[in-house]
């Protein structure tokens, strides 16, 4: 399968509650998870891909991982997100077929009309 035909996912957490420390732990535990769905890839962000905006630790860059999914099993990964972070404030880049949609969500609420927005936004490309 192509990868035009996947859609790339940028998930960022932020908890100020959390240290630096305590955050890498959060977002590793999701990528495992992540890791555990039918994606094609998931991994940390690198530093050199940052957006001025990101702490780094340890060459990554702090709550932010990265997935591409097939178009198949989009939602599901959407569905998993929005059971798994719908307390946290999240910011959420969806990319497909060289077009982007950026959300942010800080609560179940709104972190559902993310997800209805981005299942949206990929339908219509």
């Amino acid at each position: 399968m192509s990868s035009e035909s996947n859609v790339k996912l940028t998930i960022a957490l932020s908890n100020p509650d959390l240290d630096a420390e305590e955050q890498e732990k959060e977002t590793r535990n999701l990528l495992r998870e992540i890791k555990d769905l039918d994606v094609e890839s998931a991994e940390l962000v690198a530093v050199t891909e940052i957006p001025e905006r990101g702490k780094s630790v340890g060459g990554f860059l702090l709550g932010v991982l990265q997935a591409e999914v097939s178009l198949a099993n989009f939602k599901k990964l959407l569905g998993f997100l929005g059971d798994r972070l719908g307390n946290k404030t999240i910011e959420l880049e969806v990319e497909a077929n060289g077009k982007k949609l950026k959300v942010k969500a800080s609560s179940q609420e709104e972190l559902n009309a993310a997800i209805e927005q981005a299942q949206k936004f990929i339908a219509g490309n």
